[in-house]
């Protein structure tokens, strides 16, 4: 089971109801923070979550909504005894950026960390790889995509079919590799299917652009920021952002099964419906998050 905890989903702007951003995502022994906006750490305790727990931190881009709660998040980790290193990943100048908190906030540190800049797959276990790809937002910008692996099994039906027999010979299909038995070639690929993969995308501040649906194609869940509703589209142009519009039918077009909104403007703290009834017209297996809702998949 994978199990996402949002603990902000505003905007720029905190709110009484809304933090800023922050997503935490669980499989396993992993604790997958992205990111880490003003006050996360005091989300953390009241979800009943210990900040300790996080494994690594994926970081979409340097704004202050999204970045200023990591010192505070380090100096607790630190002051709590944190053994484990903690991984940051982040787009170009993350390293650089680091290096600088760290410097502005000499009592932070005390912990490991490894601090790399990411593009495409960069993490790779036997059971789950993380991807990034680049986005729009003025300054450097990443997208993430968090992939459980399937199992990859046989087709029972279309092995009986095919006249294959029992035994050794079916591992390599089970591999993916394509084998030869009298004579005739197989394709692994027309008698297995994959089994249990599960995808879960976060895309925070962009511009709508062409990596979003190549990232985001066949996402179970579709984590992404709607900061305007469609009649502000080119308000949302202007500032690199997306209408609600626009993320329901990239979700349409991208084949995934379910769109979270998160991200909201404070000008729809009043009535979120307004950017959630016009996405469910486009996209309607779409929902909108609030702080500490929890999806499983």
């Amino acid at each position: 089971m994978i199990k996402i905890t949002f603990l902000g989903t505003s905007g720029r702007f905190p709110s009484i109801k809304r933090n800023h951003p922050a997503m935490l995502l669980t499989y396993k022994g992993e604790n997958i923070l992205v990111d880490c906006g003003e006050g996360t750490q005091r989300q953390f305790r009241m979800a009943g979550i210990s900040p300790t727990k996080v494994t690594r931190l994926l970081v979409t881009h340097w704004h202050g909504d999204h970045v200023l709660g990591i010192p505070g998040l380090i100096q607790t980790l630190s002051l709590n005894g944190y053994k484990k290193t903690l991984f940051v990943y982040g787009p170009r100048g993350i390293k650089k950026h680091m290096q600088d908190l760290l410097h502005a906030f000499p009592s932070v540190g005390g912990i490991k960390m490894k601090v790399d800049e990411v593009d495409g797959k960069f993490l790779e276990t036997d059971d789950f790889y993380l991807e990034s790809k680049q986005m729009v937002h003025g300054i450097p910008c990443n997208a993430y995509a968090f992939v459980k692996k399937g199992q990859k099994r046989i087709d029972k039906n279309k092995l009986k079919k095919s006249g294959l027999p029992l035994g050794p010979i079916l591992q390599k299909l089970k591999e993916g590799k394509d084998i030869m038995f009298e004579g005739k070639k197989y394709l692994a690929k027309n008698l297995t299917y994959v089994q249990d993969a599960r995808k879960i995308c976060f895309i925070m501040d962009s511009a709508i652009n062409k990596n979003m649906q190549l990232l985001a194609k066949d996402a179970d869940l579709l984590v992404i920021e709607s900061t305007y509703s469609g009649e502000l589209h080119e308000l949302a142009k202007e500032h690199n952002h997306m209408t609600c519009k626009q993320v329901a039918e990239l979700a349409k077009k991208s084949g995934v099964k379910k769109l979270i909104l998160t991200h909201l403007s404070e000008r729809y703290e009043k009535e979120p419906a307004v950017i959630l009834n016009e996405a469910q017209k486009i996209f309607k297996e779409t929902h909108m998050a609030k702080d500490f809702d929890i999806f499983e998949i």
